[in-house]
């Protein structure tokens, strides 16, 4: 990775404005030396097949905490400069003059930066998704249409309504719960309700059909967190 001269990411950065990623079917070919200099790709011999989903990276506080996810070029870029480190690998390659290096799938800062805003936005479809569509109570699963959200600590006794106080429920627990805690209303909780460091609403909104296995392992720190 630091083998690249300041010419080469001068070249990379420029390149990547209109560079795309390719997959490689059989061996590599030299490509002509105008698309060498102007885009990051690998060189076939046999044809180019473009890749439709864009590649997204995921970025890592110093402390191994996942930060937020990263658009490839924004990630290559950190890596050129030293910013980061590259814990996690994609098969895909990309290509500068006269290096080339994979893609790469987690990335990780090598300074550490104080938590900014939470990736997962606190919304009701967000909890639907993080609760599974489950009753939080009884454990019977809905549809989204036919649950309810209550507050753990009524609001009416201080609670906010924020991720580590609001479940999904359906209307039976909801009337038996009333506007009393779940000690009081001698009922049980299925697992103690937490903010979600990931959740497959997310993957979703980046076009992923499923989590990329190199990310799992740093999403899933918590097994309590699985969904």
């Amino acid at each position: 990775m630091s083998n690249f001269s300041p010419r080469e990411v001068t070249t990379i950065v420029r390149g990547m404005k209109n560079c795309h990623i390719f997959q490689a079917h059989g061996n590599h070919q030299r490509l002509d030396n105008l698309m060498k200099n102007r885009y990051i790709t690998l060189k076939f011999k046999e044809s180019l097949t473009v890749l439709t989903m864009i590649e997204w990276t995921l970025l890592l506080n110093s402390t191994f905490e996942p930060l937020k996810v990263v658009s490839w070029k924004k990630a290559v870029l950190m890596v050129l400069l030293g910013k980061v480190e590259v814990v996690e690998e994609y098969d895909r390659m990309i290509r500068g003059v006269s290096h080339t290096l994979r893609l790469p799938a987690v990335i990780r800062l090598k300074r550490y930066i104080g938590k900014g805003t939470p990736i997962i936005k606190f919304s009701r479809q967000n909890l639907y998704i993080r609760d599974g569509g489950k009753c939080q109570y009884c454990g019977s699963p809905f549809s989204q249409r036919e649950l309810t959200y209550d507050h753990v600590i009524p609001r009416s006794k201080g609670g906010e309504t924020e991720w580590t106080n609001v479940v999904t429920c359906c209307v039976t627990c909801n009337l038996k719960k009333g506007g009393r805690t779940p000690e009081e209303a001698g009922m049980f909780l299925n697992r103690r309700p937490k903010a979600p460091i990931w959740i497959p609403l997310l993957s979703m909104s980046l076009g992923l059909k499923e989590t990329p296995e190199p990310w799992r392992d740093y999403l899933y720190l918590n097994s309590e967190l699985a969904f």
